[in-house]
């Protein structure tokens, strides 16, 4: 069977299958089917970023959604977290968000939040897939007063603003700090500007100007020159940067140096141990996290637990063992005591409290962590081989390990949303694990390119 989710949610170029109006039509029917569990009206909420494509899609969704007789409720641009946190303070059966996150504009996704505000489980994911492609519900038409209707939220965003300015601890404020923030011409750039100031604090902006096809464009999380820069310019005493659907955030502290998603959940671990809120003593990361995030929690005596990668996997283990805080090297960040799903704004907010509360700057918090060197090389692929299927690659990987035994790690994997192999290699020494990198690059290149 033909498979349409990734690891998060269905992604690819708008309007080239699967990212299609057609496609997105049958989403809906199939996600309002699987929503109509209860004799009551339901609903659903949708939101997107600032893509041009978004509205194609959006309109798309509403219409099968609609023609199983299930209500929308329309957002309109708004971050995929507050998209989690509205679905939930609604009561809505589920919530749709149109976003690909960090890629380019022209680009697409959909991603699904059932009615507890966490990203469906893979199970149900299936589910929809299996209904759209043995057209289980194609003769299912509800008529008359059973279609459904479209509603605008106009409240929206301030009900998020309100949710997320109640996240920051009421003995605190900004007052005196200037901040420069970063929105990627994505779906923050109207609420992260509010909160904070709202909250106090002296706001400078960048990257609030969207236009349907600027979104991430050298700027944002993946591209925090312009905010390293502009800190630097303003002696701002921080820098946030958002990515387009504003799941992630990265930081720049008042030297221009970037702080990323590891050094972060440093931070925060420690401060929330010391205030014995940190639930079980423990951390819940991927594999693609710095060894120097281990060390720092060992030594505190705080347990890091590490999944696969992709922020659904990091909150699945949140949920089955009773922890409250984990994330990605990539700024993902899940404080489960606020949100259920990656908040960048939300975790800002928690990282400017540490700042406020310790009386210390970002860089000097940052410095409790060692960055061990670490490697990233994404190489474009023809198709996805399973690795254990290429003998040669096989045993250069076999090779590489038994070199870095106890001094450093090797991680293969897939791209969840591209045709790409990432190699990413961490160790002690940079230029040894560099030759490493390359080494396996040109060879992945040679049979696989």
């Amino acid at each position: 069977m033909q498979k349409l989710f990734g690891t998060d949610g269905v992604r690819g170029t708008a309007n080239i299958d699967p990212i299609t109006a057609e496609i997105a039509l049958q989403i809906g029917r199939a996600t309002a089917y699987i929503c109509k569990n209860k004799e009551h009206r339901h609903k659903i909420v949708i939101g997107k970023d600032t893509r041009i494509s978004g509205y194609m899609l959006e309109s798309a969704l509403v219409s099968g959604i609609c023609s199983m007789g299930v209500d929308v409720l329309l957002i309109g641009p708004m971050p995929t977290p507050g998209i989690a946190f509205i679905t939930r303070s609604m009561r809505a059966d589920a919530g749709m968000v149109i976003s690909a996150s960090h890629n380019p504009f022209q680009d697409n996704g959909i991603k699904i939040f059932s009615r507890d505000g966490f990203k469906l489980p893979d199970s149900e994911e299936s589910r929809i897939e299996d209904l759209i492609f043995n057209q289980t519900i194609d003769q299912l038409r509800p008529t008359a007063d059973d279609i459904g209707k479209a509603f605008r939220i106009d409240d929206a965003n301030g009900r998020y603003i309100v949710f997320l300015k109640n996240t920051f601890p009421d003995h605190l404020t900004l007052e005196g700090m200037k901040l420069v923030i970063d929105c990627g011409n994505g779906a923050a750039y109207k609420i992260a500007p509010a909160v904070f100031n709202e909250l106090g604090a002296e706001v400078i902006t960048i990257g609030i100007d969207p236009d349907g096809k600027n979104i991430n464009l050298g700027c944002g999380s993946l591209y925090p020159e312009k905010l390293q820069q502009k800190v630097i310019e303003e002696q701002a005493h921080i820098g946030i940067a958002f990515d387009g659907d504003a799941d992630r955030v990265i930081f720049v502290d008042a030297n221009g140096k970037v702080i990323d998603g590891d050094q972060v959940m440093a931070i925060c671990a420690l401060h929330m141990q010391r205030q014995k809120i940190l639930k079980k003593s423990t951390v819940v990361a991927t594999v693609m996290s710095n060894m120097g995030l281990e060390k720092v929690l060992k030594e505190a005596d705080i347990n890091l637990i590490r999944t696969q990668v992709g922020d659904r996997y990091v909150v699945e283990e949140m949920r089955e063992k009773g922890y409250n805080f984990g994330g990605e090297q990539s700024g993902h960040l899940i404080f489960m005591d606020h949100n259920t799903t990656g908040d960048g704004i939300l975790s800002a907010l928690q990282v400017l409290s540490v700042i406020v509360e310790e009386k210390k700057s970002l860089a000097d918090l940052a410095s409790v962590m060692e960055i061990f060197p670490q490697i990233l090389i994404n190489v474009p692929v023809r198709k996805k081989t399973l690795v254990t299927e290429i003998p040669a690659l096989s045993r250069q990987i076999a090779e590489v390990e038994r070199k870095l035994q106890g001094r450093g790690r090797l991680l293969i994997r897939y791209s969840g949303t591209e045709n790409k192999l990432r190699i990413m290699l961490e160790g002690e020494n940079y230029d040894e694990i560099k030759n490493y990198a390359e080494e396996l690059a040109d060879l992945v290149r040679k049979l696989l390119g």
